[in-house]
């Protein structure tokens, strides 16, 4: 998926990371993910190592001993900031975000973040998408409209406007195009081609409401005396099935200053390794509203998302579905239930 980073030859094969990405990844009883998964069951997985920094969280407090490797942060927070010995510049920070706040950024990620002139995944098909989400609960069609010569555009038209097939008329359903969404960037844009920060390229500021969120959070991780300062973001969404791999933020000027990183919707096992593929990372689950921080040599670690857990039983978002169960909601709590969106805002310069 968008993010890796491959190193030449096999050698992935047979890193650390690379056999903890497999160990976790979702895979079915006959083979790893089909078109048709839906009459297959998922092989079931050993998350016996997995850190569960929920559970941790409710122990301390209760008065319960820390795990070996995990210490608190005392930093005026108002609640448990966790840490990991070796990995100076992490912080975890589980339930950081209220259900509302969940929600509330949850509709953001799907009906503003995605718009121009932000760009996303679709952009360099299709050039910039208006409504996605509108079009995609509307049930509506993305066609090539190639009347205006040799610059042909795209355009959501209802069902019964689409042309005949056979008339070599391009579509799309707005929902596959929704569901096919990866990521989407906010403030200033991250041009994945060149791996760089694009300041010419037009663009939406990050919400006033997601800076002050992102200051606040962003505190356990910052240098004594500064104050986070909100420049980018890059959202990133996941269905059943997809990974992010392995891979280094490494392309903001300073390292000192954190990358915020929330997690919404469903439940993921996240992996911090070493500063090389070959160290052994280290697997923790993602819920709803938690929050990571890396700054400083965490920024030097490589990281990356295995696994999301999309089964009922496991996905952990009854709370949101809850929150979701208005008439209106019906089409976003349908996406919800297979899907995890992760927002990360960064200071650039």
């Amino acid at each position: 998926m968008y993010g890796a980073e491959k190193p030449p030859g096999g050698e992935s094969e047979r890193t650390a990371f690379r056999q903890a990405e497999k160990k976790y990844k979702l895979y079915y009883d006959d083979g790893p993910l089909k078109s048709s998964r839906k009459k297959k069951r998922a092989k079931p997985v050993d998350v016996s190592d997995v850190i569960d920094f929920e559970a941790i969280s409710e122990a301390h407090e209760r008065g319960g001993e820390l795990p070996v490797g995990v210490a608190v942060v005392r930093c005026g927070f108002g609640r448990p900031v966790f840490c990991l010995e070796g990995r100076p510049g992490f912080y975890f920070i589980p339930g950081a975000l209220s259900l509302e706040e969940q929600c509330q950024w949850m509709r953001e990620s799907l009906l503003s973040f995605p718009q121009p002139p932000n760009r996303s995944n679709h952009n360099a098909i299709y050039g910039p998408l208006q409504d996605l989400f509108a079009a995609a609960k509307e049930r509506k069609v993305l066609v090539k409209d190639e009347s205006d010569g040799d610059r042909p555009t795209w355009k959501f038209v209802d069902e019964a406007e689409v042309p005949l097939r056979g008339n070599g008329c391009t579509s799309y359903p707005a929902s596959a195009l929704l569901r096919k969404l990866r990521w989407s960037t906010l403030g200033l844009q991250f041009d994945w081609s060149q791996r760089n920060y694009d300041v010419s390229l037009p663009h939406n500021k990050i919400p006033d409401a997601l800076c002050q969120l992102a200051k606040r959070l962003a505190t356990p991780a910052m240098p004594r005396g500064e104050e986070f300062r909100p420049e980018a973001a890059i959202v990133n969404y996941f269905a059943s099935g997809d990974t992010l791999g392995g891979h280094l933020d490494d392309m903001e000027a300073d390292w000192s200053k954190p990358i915020v990183s929330l997690s919404l919707g469903c439940k993921a096992i996240f992996l911090l390794g070493g500063k090389t593929r070959q160290d052994n990372p280290i697997a923790m689950f993602l819920r709803s509203g938690d929050v990571v921080l890396m700054a400083g040599e965490a920024r030097e670690c490589f990281h990356g998302v295995p696994r999301i857990f999309t089964d009922k039983d496991t996905a952990e978002i009854t709370p949101l579905e809850l929150h979701f169960s208005r008439q209106d909601d019906c089409f976003l709590l349908e996406y919800l239930r297979s899907s995890r969106i992760n927002i990360n805002i960064r200071q650039v310069f």
